[in-house]
């Protein structure tokens, strides 16, 4: 096994063989400039470093992982940290609770939703079924002043369905109810959302009963299928 620093080296020349300037112009646009990137679509990203990854097996270690992931970070080019994210929501089962300041250090390094939802729905989600004993810990993050921690929060029971904590759910979004941010107001909505598919009663009591704080934003996302 190569060293994390190696692994990653690696795995951004690989993906340097590929950049296309014609399509990293409009796609860091889109990011509002914020990042530059090689150019690179998901699907070609992906296979570019299948081999590579497949390579790992189906049990990488954990430690190894995150250094691998921390060394993507790095380096310039998006799509570096998106071959991270791809890495930690692949392997998202070898993380335990001890980890999970190096999964903060990395959702707030070069924040983005791009970056940070994904590590929340997949990754934190799968934690916190794991160890429950974090969940303190992201009910904190709600009103935590990094916002894409709070995101985090809002977001991390996304795929839980049935499984959602809805006292903890109120409390994250009750939490946040005051919150300017276009991001945090979205992230909200979306929570509310993907509940609605599972209990679509209990989010349009959520948005009544809220009904003098809610953002219109939140309320649009919210009740946007139902």
């Amino acid at each position: 096994m190569p060293t994390a620093s190696q692994f990653a080296t690696n795995l951004r020349q690989q993906l340097a063989t590929l950049a296309d300037p014609t399509r990293a112009a409009p796609m860091a646009a889109y990011m509002k400039q914020r990042f530059v990137f090689f150019g690179i679509p998901s699907p070609a990203r992906r296979a570019a470093v299948k081999a590579q990854v497949a390579g790992l097996g189906r049990a990488p270690d954990a430690d190894w992982l995150l250094a691998v992931a921390e060394a993507l970070w790095g380096f310039d080019e998006r799509e570096c940290q998106y071959v991270a994210v791809d890495l930690l929501v692949k392997f998202a089962a070898r993380f335990e609770a001890s980890h999970e300041p190096r999964l903060a250090a990395l959702v707030q390094a070069k924040a983005w939703w791009d970056s940070a939802d994904l590590i929340a729905a997949h990754v934190y989600g799968s934690l916190c079924r794991r160890a429950p004993a974090l969940q303190a810990r992201l009910d904190a993050y709600a009103t935590h002043e990094d916002m894409w921690l709070r995101r985090v929060a809002i977001l991390h029971q996304l795929n839980y369905a049935g499984e959602t904590d809805r006292a903890r759910l109120d409390a994250i979004l009750k939490a946040n109810l005051d919150h300017t941010d276009f991001f945090i107001r979205k992230a909200m909505g979306w929570a509310l959302r993907q509940f609605a598919r599972h209990d679509a009663a209990w989010v349009r009591d959520w948005v009544v009963e809220n009904a003098d704080r809610v953002s219109g934003l939140t309320r649009r996302e919210a009740l946007k299928r139902l």
